[in-house]
């Protein structure tokens, strides 16, 4: 099967650090097999690292252990440049991150848990899968 750009929502990675059970984790160790690119930029790492380390309480996970974690998604994901922002176009300008990198990258899907916050992204040949479903449709869950 050839490898789709993806972008993984925030809740989708801290989900998967917080618990090693479930399709967010499964997802996280399966981001560097080929079968799939992670695309990052910028303001996505951010505030994946934003949320993360104020999330750091509540993680099995030590600080050094989240950066490393941020750094080693770093090295495996492919790096996008934003070079338009034509937001608003989601209620949550956090959202309208993840949008603008799947769009620059030409993502074919969105993974989060919070579907309902990307609702008319498929005008932009986005579909918007939770991890399960995710796995699921690439034969990594059956």
């Amino acid at each position: 099967m050839k490898p789709i750009n993806i972008i993984i929502d925030t809740n989708v990675l801290v989900s998967g650090l917080r618990s090693s059970k479930g399709a967010s984790y499964k997802l996280l160790t399966l981001i560097d097999n080929g079968n799939f690119i992670v695309n990052i930029s910028v303001p996505l790492l951010l505030e994946y690292e934003s949320v993360v380390l104020r999330e750091c309480l509540k993680l099995p996970l030590t600080k050094p252990d989240i950066e490393y974690i941020l750094n080693y998604l770093v090295k495996v994901s492919s790096k996008r440049e934003i070079f338009f922002l034509w937001r608003p176009y989601l209620k949550d300008p956090k959202d309208d991150l993840v949008l603008e990198v799947a769009v620059e990258s030409e993502s074919k899907v969105i993974v989060t848990y919070n579907k309902k916050d990307f609702v008319g992204v498929d005008e932009f040949g986005i579909k918007v899968l939770t991890p399960k479903e995710f796995l699921e449709k690439r034969g990594f869950l059956k």
